[in-house]
This record gives structure tokens, sequence and C-alpha cells, in this order.
């Protein structure tokens, strides 16, 4: 198939293109590069040993949208585009619900002008709100904060459109806590300013560009007192948008919803000692105040998916901290090294 990738220069965007290639797809991206740097794409294309047209523009630009649509001729869309720090969102909730629901408007329409079928979008368990233990598919949703309510939003936006046009088909992708790098660390996360995730923060102390980890909480009803986490490797991560976009050929359902995580939860503490173990040594943290709006517990319950898709995660929490070690050694400034 012939897919656009929306931010596809992204940490998530940027892994699945990849594996999209690999799969046999043709690829297009377009990014407006203002949460990614172009330096990647010279990287993902050594990588997948071939060229990867790249549209440089924001999605909100209607014209441009349609004009890429009426010139490419595309199967199938995944879409990865949207603002995405929570912090953020609170402090700038309207450039958050004009950037992610205007941009998925500008996307559907120009699909639905020229006869696009087949949508992934990247969802998020923050829909789940504060109720992510053990989340299920069918648990409702609602959200904490602008960043979450602009998930559900754009979940329910789509259902709704899905109704009114039943020739379309769409995955709803809820990811846990994405992190890891390519094995061949060359391409990576890449956070912009202070890291709002835990795996980066960890990774820029063992760099030496922080001086020591911020634990948020040790009080939490949880083993060691720190909040836990499901942590899913960003290589398994894009394995399931690739599975989500084959079953889209085949299914009858319009809406289909898979929660993407390992089911396994790992505490802030343990995923530090696990970062240490591919550091070899100790790394200072220091334990200050909980964040406000942080659960105690959020997994997924992958059965779903495991059933649906054929899908499992297959990395360990090991190999995410040993993957993204040896990116951030790469890269120690990330993509300005480049």
């Amino acid at each position: 198939m012939k897919i656009l990738v929306s931010g596809g220069a992204g940490y998530i965007g940027s892994h699945t293109v990849l594996q999209l290639v690999q799969a046999g797809h043709d690829v297009v991206i377009v990014d407006n590069f203002s949460n990614s740097q172009p330096a990647v794409i010279g990287r993902l294309e050594a990588l997948a040993g071939r060229h990867l047209p790249v549209h440089a523009f924001d999605l909100l630009d209607e014209d441009k949208t349609e004009h890429l649509f009426a010139t490419e001729g595309f199967d199938a869309v995944i879409h990865f585009a949207g603002l995405k720090a929570v912090g953020e969102s609170v402090e700038k909730p309207l450039d958050y619900y004009e950037n992610n629901l205007g941009s998925t408007f500008s996307l559907v329409r120009a699909m639905r002008r020229h006869g696009v079928d087949k949508l992934v979008f990247s969802s998020s368990a923050t829909v789940y709100g504060t109720d992510q233990a053990g989340a299920t598919e069918d648990r409702p949703t609602f959200a904490t904060n602008p960043y979450g309510w602009t998930k559900v939003m754009q979940e329910q936006i789509l259902r709704d459109i899905a109704v009114a046009d039943p020739t379309l088909r769409f995955a709803l992708l809820r990811y846990f806590n994405p992190v890891g790098a390519h094995a061949s660390g060359t391409i990576g996360e890449n956070p912009s300013g202070i890291p709002n995730n835990l795996m980066p923060f960890i990774a820029q102390v063992a760099v030496g560009r922080r001086e020591r980890l911020n634990v948020f909480g040790d009080d939490y009803d949880t083993p060691d007192g720190t909040g836990v986490r499901d942590y899913i490797h960003v290589e398994d991560l894009a394995a399931g948008h690739v599975a989500a976009l084959e079953a889209l050929t085949s299914t009858e359902e319009p809406v289909s919803v898979w929660n993407l995580g390992s089911g396994r939860g790992t505490s802030v503490l343990e995923l530090l000692h696990a970062f240490e173990r591919a550091v070899g040594h100790e790394l200072p943290y220091e334990v200050v105040a909980r964040r406000p709006g942080d659960v105690a517990v959020s997994y997924a319950d992958p059965a779903k998916a495991n059933r649906e898709l054929g899908w499992q995660t297959t990395r360990s929490v090991d190999d995410m901290c040993a993957d993204t070690w040896r990116w951030q050694q790469q890269n120690p400034n990330g993509y300005d090294d480049a």
C-alpha cells in the first residue's frame, strides 16, 4: 500500500516508517517539524535503503493537505501528528484543541474527498483518565487534562464519521509508555528541552546532561512506593501499527480499538535500576513531591490486540534500557549531533 504517515519524523512515527518500508509498503511523510528534527530523515533513508518523500507543512493548512492527497493517491493514513505534552496542554489549552482536532479534521476531509478509506490513529492510555490499571478497551473514556481530552474527542469524532460513512475503517491505538530506540542507535527519542517522560530523563542523567533524576513521590500504594507504568519498546509499538494497518484491510468493523502495551507494570525505581544495569553503575536520584495528576498505577490489558492482531510485545525492560543507552551514547545531544 501507499501510506501517508503524519508526524513521520517524530519518535514513534520514524520507527513506524522504517517498519512499514520493511513490510513492503511505500511511505510518504508529512511533518511540520515542530517537535522533530529534519536530520532524522537522512538517518531513516540510510536505514531503509531508499529515498523517503517528505512534505514539510502543517496539516492545519487545508490547501496543502488537499494538494498532497490530490497528487499522491494514498491507500491509507497513519496519523501521529499532534501536540503531546500534558503540562503544556494545561498552560495552552487552545493551542492543543486547535492543533490536535484541526489537523484531524483537515486530514479526514481530504481522505474522504479522495477515497482513502483506512486510518490508523495514534491515541493514548490517557483516555482512561485515572482508571488506568489493567485497562481494557471497553472501559469508559475520560481525561484529566486538555491533551487527554483531545485524544478522547478525536476518538469520538472518528467514531461519528464512521457512522456517517460506513465505507471507512478506523483503528484507534491506545499506547501506554513508549521507550527504547532502534537497535542501530541511529534513531531514538529526542525530546526538546527538559524531558517530560522518565526514560529520556534517566538517559540524560546517565550521559551527563542532567545532574540527577527527580522521582516524583515514593508514597504511592505500589510495591516500592513509586509510580508504576506499562513500558513498551518503540519497535514493538511500531510493529503494532503495521499489524493494525493490515487488519483494516479485512475487517468489517468500522472502528477497531486496541491497547498497545505489555500488560506488565514497572515502577520508577525498577526502571532506574534496569538502566543502571545497562550503564554499569548507579545513577543519582532524589525523591521530590508528587506531580499533580499522576496516577499510581497504569498498565494495559493487551489481550485484544494479542488475539485479533496476532501481536504482542517481544522486548524486555532490560532491552528497552540497553537500546535507549546505545542511542543516547551515540547521540548525547540527540539529533543536534547530526
